[in-house]
């Protein structure tokens, strides 16, 4: 028999096994490897981010936040849009915000698992994936037509509100889930009441992720274009009320963009956008923070 075709055999008849990685390998192999896709993920964030706000910066200026556009938008200002933006969200937050939250409550606090709760749990989650084009069809056909409010504010706002309701319900319900057992059985055996164990035993610890819900509701309205456009219009002039049309930043960016009107507007629009969106991110922390730090 060759030399080369002898192989190394155990005392038991087997070959013996290739050499395996030890625990500090796997698990120093593992730490770099998601240490490499959060450095990615920031990277790519922060390119975008980079990108937009040095080619719209410069179109920013006090005539520009402060004038209604004309000529299609190719001149002016996006006054109009901004006011529009704050008030189609204000009312998809007002609406879905206590929906979401107390629907949310009552999963957790005020029934035990059963086909209900199956069922609103299974239909939220649908809800969740259905493409936002779908919910804009939806709100055109019911609140538009059906109920006759027209292309409006409040038409734009319900659609916005059913659109982010199922994120608001899941994260709520999973911020409330995480605040310990132990918080409500000693409310409860001091004599507490269930409403009263939940607003101050358990509101206070659960605030944090339940705001982080209701953020993460409020820049998907900011940013919605689909159904915005389907419910709220396009008009370029500043609504005198809830039922007049109007036009989102969003709406504003992707038609001066999608038509091209103007892309150094686009980009203005765009980073104005972006700013919005962070500075209410910095400030519905800061005031959650103050809360939690004043129930404590």
């Amino acid at each position: 028999m060759s030399v080369n075709n002898t192989r190394m055999v155990s005392f038991d008849g087997t070959t013996p096994k290739a050499r395996r990685l030890n625990a500090r390998q796997t698990q120093a192999i593992a730490k770099a490897t998601i240490w490499a896709a959060a450095v990615l993920v920031i990277l790519i964030l922060f390119a975008i981010i980079f990108y937009i706000l040095s080619k719209g910066i410069p179109e920013l200026d006090w005539e520009f936040v402060s004038e209604i556009p004309s000529d299609m938008g190719r001149s002016g200002g996006i006054l109009s849009p901004i006011i529009g933006t704050l008030a189609v969200t204000a009312v998809a937050i007002v609406i879905a915000a206590p929906l979401g939250v107390g629907t949310a409550f009552y999963l957790t606090e005020y029934t035990y698992e059963g086909g209900i709760t199956r069922i609103i749990r299974f239909g939220a989650e649908s809800l969740a994936g259905i493409p936002s084009i779908v919910y804009g069809l939806f709100g055109f056909i019911f609140f538009v037509i059906y109920l006759k409010l027209g292309w409006s504010i409040v038409s734009g706002g319900l659609t916005l509100a059913v659109m982010i309701l199922p994120t608001i319900i899941r994260t709520s319900e999973e911020a409330i889930r995480t605040v310990p057992q132990i918080y409500r059985e000693v409310s409860l055996s001091l004599g507490g009441t269930r409403w009263q164990t939940i607003t101050r035993a358990v509101v206070p610890s659960a605030l944090p992720g339940i705001a982080t819900g209701v953020i993460l509701g409020i820049g998907r309205c900011v940013a919605e274009t689909a159904a915005v456009i389907l419910t709220a219009g396009s008009a370029l002039r500043i609504p005198t009320s809830i039922f007049a049309p109007t036009r989102t930043m969003a709406v504003h960016f992707y038609i001066l963009a999608r038509e091209g009107i103007s892309m150094e507007r686009a980009y203005g629009t765009a980073a104005l956008l972006i700013i919005l969106i962070l500075l209410i991110n910095i400030v519905a922390n800061i005031l959650v923070n103050r809360f939690v730090a004043r129930g404590r």
